[in-house]
């Protein structure tokens, strides 16, 4: 499970490094939000089928913190 309430429950989530840079939801928007008043950006739903569950993995290789994790 992720750092934050806000990731729903699945294989990616975002832990207590991410720094809000909005990076996973400028790739994968319908994934990823971002809340700005706390500086941080979330698991909003999980992918969903092979296009989803790609842009997911390339916003987890991007995040410059390494805050986007796959569970097996």
């Amino acid at each position: 499970m992720g750092a934050f309430p806000e990731d729903r429950p699945g294989r990616f989530h975002v832990d207590h490094r991410c720094i809000g840079c909005c990076i996973c939801s400028a790739i994968s928007p319908r994934n990823f939000r971002s809340d700005h008043e706390r500086g941080l950006d979330y698991v909003y739903k999980q992918p969903v089928g092979p296009e989803e569950e790609r842009l997911c993995a390339e916003a987890m290789d991007i995040c410059p913190v390494d805050a986007i994790h796959r569970c097996a």
